[in-house]
């Protein structure tokens, strides 16, 4: 159950960022304001767009390089979540790092967008934030329809001037950060082979995930 909604979850993830292009781009806004309008949107572009919801991977591609991208700090969530290797690895294997890593959440997000229904809405928590924090927590709740609500998490960090004012750079899924939740997987990798034995356990995986799709 927890993986079927960190799936749905990861998937809304992606779609708040499909809005984020550069249409959305212009003056800063409210770290919560800007999640609250960007998920409502999203949700009902889902459910309107028959071809998100089939999981399209070429599509969900070009839109993630499109619009996602300039709006997430991934290089930030690539490093965190491969951590202190990071710092060793070579600018190739790093480039190779944050291309397998994106390859592997574009995967997740595809398979995960066919899981928003009809009831699927999001309901903001308040947010505890100074007006000169440069990063900040936003908390909201997915209500699916059935069941208790689920936590959905987001941490910005702030860019004046940039997008909106905000990029993306973790997400919490009931209580657990995605970034961390990477961490300890790559540090066994990392442990056991190396940079390199994780590029190469992250391709291998793609490549599983390529053929079950």
């Amino acid at each position: 159950m927890k993986t079927r909604y960190m799936n749905l979850l990861t998937g809304l993830f992606a779609g708040v960022l499909l809005l984020l292009g550069p249409s959305a781009a212009a003056t800063d806004e409210a770290a919560d304001a800007m999640i609250n309008q960007l998920t409502t949107e999203v949700l009902a572009q889902i459910k309107a767009d028959k071809s998100l919801r089939n999981g399209e991977l070429a599509r969900i591609v070009a839109l993630v390089d499109e619009r996602i991208m300039p709006h997430v700090n991934f290089r930030r969530m690539t490093a965190s979540a491969v951590g202190p290797g990071w710092r060793r690895a070579s600018p190739e294997q790093q480039k190779r790092l944050q291309d397998e890593f994106k390859i592997l959440l574009v995967r997740t997000y595809a398979g995960a967008l066919s899981q928003v229904s009809d009831q699927t809405t999001v309901a903001m928590k308040p947010m505890r934030a100074a007006a000169d924090d440069r990063e900040v927590v936003v908390r909201s709740e997915i209500k699916t329809g059935h069941g208790d609500p689920v936590q959905l998490d987001y941490r910005l960090e702030k860019t004046p001037g940039e997008g909106r004012g905000w990029r993306i750079y973790n997400l919490n899924v009931m209580g657990v950060w995605l970034v961390e939740t990477y961490r300890s997987q790559f540090a066994q990798e990392i442990n056991a082979k190396g940079i390199d034995g994780l590029i190469g356990t992250l391709v291998e995986r793609n490549k599983a995930n390529e053929k079950k799709g």
